[in-house]
């Protein structure tokens, strides 16, 4: 339903954006914040997040992954830029530019695809050489994501990935029995595996990616850090919704290492464990059947 902005929403706008909306269209798809269309006089229109003044940190780590993704932009895809980010009384606001998503056919996807491939391979050594992490920690969804820059690719995964969520899971006393071995397997299974680091956005599924009707794709909430390329794609195989085209196009324009395929699995346990551990429910015995698969698997 569409509503009146209030007065100190509408005061900021035009203080910081120069825009003073006069109506606030909910928007549907996010299960954090509340979203919103702010639209002007004249029609221009700006995408709100809003929450709680404890929504600030989160809201602070989205716009700081995508400043960073940000700086490495491919032809044909949009990473929205914060256009401001403050405390509007008690709301916490994030102001993005209006994306104008549509549904697309297979060559939107293909654009995604290689724009995605373009981005990681531009990032390559953005960091400075230290090695796998970001600036900050961060979110994946809800749950705090630790990114301490370490100098391994196995260290880091094992050590910032998967055994925070394990942790997560002990202490609210559903530990999983197989903990300690998958964490072996994990630091084994990737012992000799030293990728580049490239800028992630670390949180690929599909609601996170968009075809613009314009034309090109775009990219949004991320929870972006220095790590291996190959943890985008296989999110994006996790729950679905990315056809053929868009891996296809990757593959066409940056090939993934011949053994990619064989790590799919094991990077997709990060995000199964943190369902599980936000959500609960058939997440975690998802997460209990990979981490008995992993184990079987030499």
């Amino acid at each position: 339903m569409v509503s009146v902005p209030s007065e100190p929403l509408a005061a900021w706008c035009e203080a910081r954006l120069g825009l003073r909306p006069i109506a606030q269209n909910p928007v549907g798809g996010g299960c954090i914040h509340r979203a919103w269309r702010l639209v002007d006089a004249e029609g221009t229109s700006v995408f709100a997040k809003t929450g709680g003044s404890g929504a600030m940190a989160l809201l602070e780590a989205e716009a700081a992954g995508l400043a960073a993704l940000g700086a490495w932009p491919p032809d044909g895809l949009r990473v929205p830029q914060p256009l401001a980010l403050e405390l509007v009384g008690d709301q916490a606001v994030l102001v993005l530019p209006w994306l104008d998503l549509a549904p697309g056919g297979t060559g939107g996807w293909s654009q995604l695809g290689q724009g995605l491939a373009q981005l990681h391979r531009a990032s390559r050594g953005g960091q400075g050489g230290r090695g796998y992490g970001f600036e900050t920690d961060n979110f994946i969804g809800s749950a705090p994501q630790a990114n301490g820059w370490l100098p391994r690719w196995a260290s880091f995964f094992v050590q910032r990935r998967l055994k925070p969520q394990l942790a997560m899971a002990a202490a609210r006393g559903e530990a999983f029995a197989s903990a300690d071995a998958v964490l072996e397997r994990a630091q084994e299974r990737l012992a000799s595996h030293g990728p580049e680091a490239v800028l992630v956005h670390g949180d690929l599924w599909s609601g996170n990616a968009g075809l613009l009707r314009g034309g090109g794709a775009a990219l949004f909430d991320p929870a972006a850090y220095w790590g291996d390329r190959e943890v985008d794609l296989a999110m994006a195989q996790l729950f679905g919704g990315f056809p053929a085209s868009f891996f296809a196009a990757y593959q066409a324009t940056w090939p993934l290492p011949s053994g990619a395929p064989g790590r799919v699995e094991l990077y997709n346990l990060y995000h199964l464990l943190n369902h599980a551990n936000l959500f609960g429910g058939g997440y975690r015995s998802q997460a209990e059947a990979s981490m008995l698969s992993l184990l079987d698997t030499p």
